[in-house]
């Protein structure tokens, strides 16, 4: 925590002299809402991030991505020119990422009707649950996903992720 403003001084200068993308990701890691925050660095920390970008030069973009929007601070939402927010994929998108992500391994397997096994899991999560359904075929030695399978790593995820 000591060193984060001073680190981030050295990001803020680099935006200033070269033009580029600069992304913050688990940004609620550093934006979290300064009223409920009672360690007041934590505070420092994100007061010198909000006068950063107020200075930041406009020919760079600065980006920042969370999954826990609700605890950011609301004066950071002034500072950034727009805020985008990306839903849970609903059923048919879950099954096109499942079925992306295994390629031919699911050529034949149905993923109609998994509503029920993908419901409030992210696309990151949808990619781990088909990783783990290809692993599993993988170490049985075949060259296939089942539903089965699926439907195994998708419910193993929901309990691992929603409690």
């Amino acid at each position: 925590m000591g060193e984060t403003a001073s680190k981030l001084r050295l990001v803020f200068d680099s935006v200033a002299q070269r033009r580029a993308v600069y992304l913050f990701d688990e940004f609620d890691a550093l934006g979290a809402d300064r009223s409920g925050n009672d360690v007041g660095e934590a505070r420092r920390i994100l007061n010198s991030f909000l006068v950063f970008l107020e200075e930041a030069s406009s020919e760079s973009l600065v980006i920042a991505a969370t999954n826990h929007r609700t605890i950011l601070d609301k004066a950071l939402f002034r500072r950034f020119d727009a805020v985008l927010t990306y839903s849970l994929p609903d059923a048919r998108q879950a099954a096109a990422v499942i079925k992306a992500r295994l390629g031919s391994l699911a050529s034949g397997t149905s993923m109609a009707k998994l509503g029920e096994y993908t419901l409030g899991l992210s696309h990151a999560e949808l990619v781990k649950a088909a990783e783990t359904a290809a692993k599993t075929v993988i170490m049985r030695g075949d060259i296939t996903v089942t539903r089965d399978d699926v439907v195994l790593a998708l419910t193993a995820r929901r309990t691992a992720s929603l409690g």
